[in-house]
């Protein structure tokens, strides 16, 4: 199988890179900066920008399936970073024919995303959080979750809460409806090898999926 990932470059993107590489699959990274990039001497690199509709095209042609871990890096800004990239991935996508796109977003995609929280939870993180802090990140990410569900795709949208950088514990709880009770955190190895279980799993197409620890 031969995937193409972007945003392989960032601390999810490289667990995903490396699942890939592990398992035998065929790797396409589209990079802005390839020198940083610890597999580039395993993988097809594609020197460019997720805005680039020439870069993003020739990072998808020929290719099985789509990992996106792209995000903002700055929760403080409007970097338009998804809003940007998304519609120019689908519309690669679409040209080359490739169906399946595994993204990574936020609890915060979805208005109901906290509705198995206590109360005071949801008051604190949706009313202050989420309006204040974690304002732009959120916006982006129901910019996301609007462009891949209107689109034809076969997509997944992965639902974590915050990510750690702990190692994977093997086991997460998983919920299709919103972030599992008292949900808090997560590592980014476990949802990396979530996401890559799901090139091969159909339950999750075109839904949204909430993972926690």
């Amino acid at each position: 199988m031969h995937i193409a990932i972007f945003g392989a470059n960032g601390a999810t993107g490289r667990l995903l890179t490396a699942q890939a590489l592990e398992s035998g699959y065929s790797v396409t990274a589209l990079i802005r900066s390839p020198k940083t990039f610890p597999f580039r001497e395993r993988v097809r690199v594609v020197e460019g920008s997720a805005f680039d509709p020439i870069a993003v095209a020739n990072a998808v042609v020929e290719t099985d399936a789509v990992f996106t871990t792209l995000g903002a890096k700055s929760p403080f800004r409007n970097e338009n970073v998804l809003p940007r990239a998304v519609p120019v991935i689908v519309a690669a996508m679409q040209q080359s024919g490739v169906h399946r796109i595994i993204a990574l977003g936020s609890a915060g995609a979805l208005a109901d995303s906290l509705k198995k929280q206590p109360a005071w939870r949801r008051f604190v993180v949706q009313k202050i959080i989420y309006n204040t802090a974690l304002k732009w990140p959120v916006r982006e990410q129901i910019a996301q979750y609007q462009i891949l569900s209107s689109s034809p795709l076969d997509w997944t949208m992965v639902l974590p809460p915050m990510l750690t950088n702990g190692p994977a514990k093997g086991s997460v709880r998983i919920d299709g409806e919103a972030l599992p009770h008292l949900a808090h955190s997560i590592s980014r190895a476990d949802v990396a090898a979530f996401m890559f279980r799901q090139l091969t799993n159909s339950e999750w197409v075109r839904q949204v999926v909430y993972l926690a620890e």
